[in-house]
């Protein structure tokens, strides 16, 4: 288990750094505009694709591991059959529909013809992309992430990479960056067939097919995805129809770049996502909560120094994606701060879900999901990239809020505690210390470097004059264990 949490972690960094590194390339060499037309595109791939395939992918994990652990080879078959078949069948239903509608939606929605060429190269894209991301999640049912690790996280990133970096020296432009996309998807759509076709064998049992359960699931599991992930790409759709494509470029950068900075809160809480159920089920509630409010402290503490550098540099940091994506500073400013308070929360989602409170934790990313798009929609037409951070913002905090008041609800537990005034005090010294340089040096590429390392160093340093107690030894060794380092 630590070898496979390892993996992923690994994996995981690996992924958000390539595509983090496809961001910035395309930014450098496409402008404002070019990567704003891709991310315009990339949305839509995202979208649909959950919309086709997210109910299967929860299914086929749950449902695999269930069959197997009772030898059903017959239901087995019948569960692969019908979770495969049924997406892929979806995603190229949508996809010829968009291929169709791509004139329309590109000429007459977004105003940009541009998109007509992008949109339909979406639309080829979309089969394999449903069948990937089911047959990878029916690979996690053999109890494994290594076929989902390898594939998803470092294959596809890499190929990406490696193709999207070859069509743009031959000159093909934002279309070689899409064919990229679709290349790589439909091989990886091959490689997790490989993977699936491997773990599963030979069977000669005859498929058995549970239609009814299985739909039953996927229908509750496909509106969890939707109400949970819709949240990330609704704001850059309904951005492409009310604004400009270099608005999105500037958006996309500003936004994804405080994405980054939170890049130890899903593996912090994942990693402790097992404790949770485990401290739930044997009714050890003081120890739970004393959990919750620890794990709280330290994705906040982990956080902190990479938050502090977005609030204090935003125009440096923006800037090296060229001098044009400036602009964003106040996107990335609303984002960040929206995040840090989001850090607040800790593992809230995981103690709603861990406990079974599965139709709470739904109900409430789906009335975020809702609270976004409508703030959307007033806030973008009148207040442009700016509207739509304050959306997204406003409904992140929001979230977090009501998910922390459920928590507290159903189990009298509150993530804050003492201990996150560590983080606090040294927070407030690297900010100090981040602050004074960037006044010292009027700011610039070489005030961000000097005010980068200064706020890391006091940061460190007031933490470790602060100390460790053992509860925060207790979860340093946790981490050990589930994350990279901790791997043999």
């Amino acid at each position: 288990m630590a070898r496979q949490g390892g993996l992923n972690s690994v994996g995981s960094m690996f992924n958000q750094a390539l595509r983090f590194g496809i961001t910035f390339l395309l930014a450098l060499l496409l402008g404002p505009s070019g990567a704003g037309l891709y991310y315009q595109s990339f949305a839509f791939l995202a979208f649909l694709s959950l919309v086709a395939s997210g109910g299967s992918t929860l299914t086929l994990t749950r449902y695999v591991a269930v069959h197997r652990a009772d030898r059903d080879d017959g239901a087995l078959r019948g569960t692969l059959r019908l979770g495969l078949i049924t997406p892929t069948l979806i995603a190229t239903v949508i996809g010829i529909g968009l291929y169709l509608l791509a004139p329309w939606l590109a000429q007459v929605a977004f105003n940009d013809p541009r998109l007509v060429t992008l949109l339909r190269l979406v639309a080829l894209a979309l089969p394999a992309t449903a069948y990937t991301d089911a047959a990878l999640s029916a690979t996690q049912g053999f109890k494994t992430m290594r076929p989902y690790a390898l594939i998803n996280l470092f294959f596809e990133p890499a190929c990406r990479v490696l193709l999207t970096v070859a069509l743009l020296w031959v000159g093909w432009g934002l279309t070689g960056v899409m064919i990229a996309l679709v290349v790589t998807n439909f091989a990886s759509a091959v490689l997790a067939s490989v993977a699936l076709r491997r773990l599963l064998g030979k069977l000669t049992t005859p498929p058995q097919y549970n239609v009814k359960e299985i739909f039953a699931f996927s229908a509750f599991s496909w509106f969890t995805k939707i109400a949970g992930n819709g949240l990330i790409w609704a704001d850059t759709i309904l951005l492409g129809i009310y604004a400009t494509a270099a608005d999105v470029g500037v958006y996309t950068v500003a936004t994804r770049l405080t994405l980054l900075a939170t890049v130890f809160v899903d593996p912090v809480t994942t990693s402790f996502s097992p404790r949770i159920a485990d401290l739930w089920r044997r009714e050890r509630y003081q120890t739970l909560s004393k959990t919750y409010k620890l794990v709280t402290s330290w994705v906040f503490r982990l956080s902190l120094p990479s938050f502090i550098v977005l609030l204090l540099f935003p125009t440096e940091l923006l800037s090296i994606f060229g001098r044009s994506f400036g602009t964003g500073a106040t996107v990335t400013v609303i984002m960040t701060s929206a995040w840090l308070l989001n850090c607040l929360s800790g593992p809230s989602g995981y103690m709603l879900t861990m406990s079974g409170r599965v139709k709470a934790q739904m109900a409430t990313s789906a009335g975020g999901l809702v609270l976004n798009v409508a703030l959307n929609l007033w806030l973008i037409p009148s207040r442009g990239i700016i509207g739509a951070a304050i959306a997204w913002g406003a409904s992140l905090v929001i979230i977090t809020m009501v998910r922390v008041a459920q928590v507290w609800a159903f189990s009298r537990m509150f993530p804050l505690s003492r201990d996150l005034l560590k983080g606090v005090l040294a927070g407030l010294a690297a900010a100090a210390a981040g602050l004074l340089i960037r006044t010292a040096t009027g700011g610039g590429l070489d005030s961000l470097i000097a005010g980068a390392v200064a706020i890391g160093a006091v940061y460190v340093a007031g933490l470790w004059m602060l100390g460790l107690d053992d509860d925060d030894r207790l979860v340093l060794h946790t981490l050990r264990r589930r994350l990279p380092l901790g791997s043999r």
